[in-house]
């Protein structure tokens, strides 16, 4: 018998918490919970299960649940990669979660569970084409067209934070080692993490982001230069995407989606590097804010 139920949940895995969500047919919350994240994989698969458990206790069985991961399924061989919570990766998850629990698990990049989130009843509500950032401990995209998510041919779709830093400056090239192989990543410059790193560069001194930037309001030299490069350097990086796909919408997510500079100092920079005569787009920050990635999950 189908389940009659309306009731959506959506799982966040994320590398320092897993959010659960359950919402109605017309997206409002009915509960939501948070735990740690485990460290291995049979753990992490307990994890979702229970969490499900208990917001179905509340509930009722849902009509359908759907899961962000960071990284994505190889449309090669199912299993799991290019996820910063390595354990996940060489696994077929989908389908151990599905067997788990007895019924379907869709399962879909945590960027773009965040885009989708943003496109459908967000930030991006009503535009036509959305790209959504995730600049946080990593660097992640999801790009969403007409309401659909876009994955690609190989499910790399939007994974921007693995291109080159573009038009590197001197001091810039050739970048640092990733953790994806490769040299010079966005993701080492833009996200969090690459923050934190320059500005300890800068001063030698190691300082978390929202100090940095609170540091830069009150003039500290360093902070002030390293707010300016990031500022810069992810304009840069903007830039690309325009150039490539031209979004109606940039939606920001992740801890550095809340430094309130970016949104009035990026259309300048990106607007100096696109190939446009006058680029214009909204660039906001996630209307569901750190829970936008859930929302996208149980939407999927």
């Amino acid at each position: 018998m189908p389940v009659q139920n309306t009731v959506r949940i959506g799982i966040d895995f994320g590398g320092t918490k897993i959010e659960g969500a359950a919402l109605d047919a017309d997206g409002a919350w009915l509960n939501r919970l948070r735990v740690p994240t485990p460290r291995t994989y049979d753990a992490a698969i307990e994890a979702v299960l229970s969490v499900v458990a208990r917001i179905e206790a509340e509930n009722g069985t849902a009509s359908s649940i759907g899961i962000g991961v960071p990284g994505s399924i190889s449309p090669h061989n199912g299993r799991m990669r290019n996820a910063n919570a390595t354990f996940l990766n060489g696994h077929t998850f989908r389908e151990d979660l599905s067997a788990a629990f007895g019924r379907e698990i869709r399962l879909e990049n945590d960027a773009n569970c965040l885009a989708l989130s943003e496109a459908r009843d967000g930030a991006a509500a009503g535009a036509r084409v959305t790209f959504a950032v995730i600049i946080g401990t990593g660097c992640g995209g999801g790009v969403v067209v007409d309401g659909k998510v876009v994955t690609g041919a190989n499910g790399i779709a939007g994974e921007w934070g693995h291109i080159p830093l573009p038009w590197p400056k001197a001091d810039e090239w050739p970048g640092e080692q990733c953790w994806c192989g490769q040299v010079g990543c966005l993701e080492t410059w833009i996200s969090g993490t690459g923050f934190q790193k320059d500005y300890l560069r800068r001063s030698g001194t190691a300082c978390n982001g929202p100090d940095i930037v609170a540091a830069a309001r009150h003039g500290e030299a360093a902070a002030v230069a390293a707010l300016d490069a990031y500022v810069d350097r992810l304009g840069r990086g903007l830039a690309v995407i325009a150039n490539v796909i031209d979004p109606d919408c940039f939606v920001l997510g992740g801890g550095m989606s809340n430094v309130s500079e970016l949104y009035e100092r990026l259309p300048e920079v990106i607007d100096r590097h696109a190939f446009s005569d006058g680029w214009r787009a909204r660039i906001l920050p996630a209307r569901w804010g750190d829970s936008s990635g859930v929302r996208g999950a149980a939407y999927l």
